[in-house]
């Protein structure tokens, strides 16, 4: 429509100057299609990248090198990566924080039973966020509406993801938590190879195999645990839903990364589609799934965490959209692997365990896997 008005009232330079004017659409052009191209995405994993032919990865990576304005960066100053290493603070901090909010909200009986309200609670947070953060007085990305029905079934997974990951931190310990969402990569490489023929590395396939040992140490000795009686103790009930979240998750994954090739969206872009939808449909469900507490019955102190937690959601949004946009996927992933590291320990911490329980092993043997 402003490609339109534009040729309109330009009509008569268009007649006497006709070469400057075809200039100038053609550089409009060229800027639009600039911006469309120039947002980084925000789901791409080292094992996404693994997975692309040798031109479509370096094709990839130059575009997460570009800045908002479609032009490449050059040396950065001292003070952009001091922003950029404050980005990555903020980030590695609110998702620490993040996950002990959540669980100690959890962990009241008023909001165990309310996993779908608080679900919906985090989308439209997120939708709103995602919303001013793409207006013109922000503008650190363009929306790019998509059609309801095509949207639906990855806003349907989105909204499972984040269910059945509640519901694994409501009735896990932190450590367990955590450890179990490392199974997210060898679970994606395993959907990719079987639906989508999509191998990996021959080395990266090896550093797999520890992962998945480490974690199934975990999940065989964390319900035997009675080293320490006041010690958070994970159930079977525990291990399936960790198992079931991971394997959701790992589905949800590789359709951002469908839908991304699809559509031509960025993570951004297609997060700015899913949320809105998903929030719609799990107010829908609140009725009839979840027990909401009385206002006056829950402690004031468990609603002023769930705003903080709200507020912890914007922020890692936010942190995120900096992070890749100035340091790429690849620091993205290792700023992922700080913030496992950092619940991990927290966790173990928290829950009192001694060194010499059984599934320290398993811990560490996730852990080193992951690093290395």
């Amino acid at each position: 429509m402003a490609r339109g008005s534009i040729s309109q009232v330009d009509s008569p330079i268009k007649t006497r100057h006709p070469e400057r004017n075809s200039i100038a659409l053609d550089d409009n052009d060229a800027h639009e299609k600039r911006g469309n191209r120039s947002e980084s995405s925000a789901a791409t994993t080292l094992l996404e990248m693994d997975t692309l032919d040798g031109p479509r990865k370096l094709d990839y990576l130059d575009l997460e090198k570009q800045t908002a304005d479609g032009s490449r960066p050059k040396d950065k100053p001292t003070h952009t990566r001091a922003k950029l290493t404050m980005w990555m603070t903020l980030n590695t901090i609110a998702t620490v924080v993040i996950v002990f909010t959540n669980k100690a909200i959890f962990d009241d009986p008023s909001f165990r039973h309310s996993q779908v309200a608080f679900a919906t609670f985090h989308l439209f947070i997120t939708a709103l966020t995602l919303y001013i953060l793409s207006r013109p007085f922000v503008s650190l990305f363009i929306p790019n509406p998509i059609r309801l029905r095509p949207m639906l079934p990855l806003a349907t997974t989105m909204c499972l993801n984040v269910i059945f990951q509640n519901l694994s931190l409501t009735y896990s310990s932190i450590t367990f938590y955590q450890i179990a969402r490392i199974l997210f990569t060898p679970m994606v490489a395993l959907i990719n190879f079987l639906f989508y023929q999509k191998s990996i590395p021959r080395n990266a396939a090896f550093t797999l195999l520890p992962m998945c040992l480490g974690v199934f140490i975990i999940s065989y000795y964390e319900p035997k645990s009675t080293a320490h009686p006041e010690a958070e103790q994970t159930s079977l009930l525990s291990v399936s839903l960790a198992l079931t979240s991971v394997f959701i998750g790992s589905v949800y994954t590789v359709w951002i990364a469908s839908y991304q090739r699809k559509f031509e969206l960025n993570g951004f872009q297609l997060l700015y589609n899913q949320a809105p939808i998903g929030g719609v449909m799990l107010m829908v469900l609140i009725p009839w799934t979840d027990k909401l507490p009385a206002i006056q019955e829950a402690p004031a102190n468990k609603w002023l965490m769930i705003l903080f937690s709200g507020g912890l959601a914007a922020l890692i949004n936010l942190s995120q959209f900096f992070i890749i946009a100035g340091a790429g996927a690849v620091s993205s992933t290792v700023v992922g692997h700080v913030k496992t590291c950092a619940i991990v320990a927290l966790g173990w911490i928290i829950s009192r365990r001694p060194v010499t329980d059984r599934s320290a092993f398993g811990v560490i043997l996730a852990i080193t896997s992951i690093i290395v």
